[in-house]
């Protein structure tokens, strides 16, 4: 948990040029779009099992509910603030465990879902006219953390609107995967040439299949050699061309992207923020390229 101040620390100190807001945590109404009305209960009523709190992870407490409350809702104010200035980011996030009627590894809700299904609503309010809702928002899901996004995958398994890439360690948590739009597993001890080889590979499919008006990137720091629930061998070099690469990406097609931060366990943990630190340097400069070349509405 300590990575979070750290990181806010450091880009209050490096990074004036990064603007940095307290997020409005999302509603009982906006977490119903994507999960059961009995589990979002459970946890603003404190009634989850024991069983439950130890898929999550951590006991509950008011504190637990109001931080992924307010997680889920950073997640929501960096996806609006990327589709007006082009990309923006959480820096936190990255709940991609949690499923429509539960939670699982570190995570209550899922912010990225949840996200999505309200930019969908609100974009379909503003387009309905006289002759009915113009065509959805497709949002595109680029899920880089180490272990795969597996309530993500199986919340959007048949929605034609989200397209779910992750790519993720094959032996790493969870052990049982979910099946996503595109999946790419990758063995232990994987390195920079092969992990970003295989990236571009998949971005390539990623474009021929879908065609996102949204890009929700999660930016996980977990791949890095030093990771201790890594497994694989990421340089902190290859972590930031991986970053280059998506952004990239992104910023040629005129996509907005809103990226949170996901996972990240190195001891000591101020490698894991180095490398965040890293991925919010490349983000504002290409902040700067969409704010001088796209006029995003």
């Amino acid at each position: 948990m300590g990575k979070y101040e750290l990181l806010r620390t450091r880009l209050e100190a490096e990074l004036s040029g990064c603007e940095l807001k307290l997020s409005q945590p999302v509603t009982r109404g906006e977490l119903s779009l994507v999960h059961d009305v009995a589990y979002i209960d459970a946890v603003f009523e404190g009634t989850l099992s024991p069983l439950e709190q130890r898929e999550i992870g951590f006991p509950w407490t008011d504190g637990m509910v109001e931080r992924a409350r307010a997680s889920s809702g950073a997640t929501l104010m960096a996806c609006r603030t990327a589709m007006k200035e082009g990309i923006s980011a959480n820096i936190a996030g990255g709940t991609h465990h949690a499923y429509a009627n539960r939670g699982g590894g570190f995570c209550v809700f899922n912010d990225t879902a949840v996200c999505a299904r309200v930019l969908q609503l609100e974009h379909q309010r503003k387009s309905v006219g006289a002759f009915g809702s113009t065509k959805p928002l497709n949002i595109g899901v680029i899920d880089l953390d180490v272990h795969q996004g597996n309530g993500t995958a199986h919340i959007f398994s048949s929605d034609p609107t989200v397209f779910t890439f992750s790519m993720h360690g094959a032996r790493n948590f969870p052990f049982k995967k979910e099946i996503s739009d595109l999946d790419v597993e990758l063995d232990d001890g994987c390195q920079d040439e092969h992990y970003l080889n295989e990236l571009d590979r998949a971005l390539d499919i990623f474009e021929s299949r879908f065609n996102p008006d949204l890009i929700i990137y999660l930016a996980g720091a977990d791949p890095y050699e030093g990771d201790r629930l890594g497994r694989l061998n990421l340089s902190v070099e290859g972590l930031r061309m991986r970053d280059k690469k998506v952004f990239e990406w992104s910023y040629a097609r005129g996509i907005p992207l809103a990226f949170s931060m996901a996972g990240g366990y190195a001891v000591p943990i101020d490698q894991t923020v180095e490398i965040n630190m890293n991925t919010f340097k490349l983000a504002y400069s290409y902040w700067l390229k969409y704010s001088a070349n796209f006029h995003l509405n």
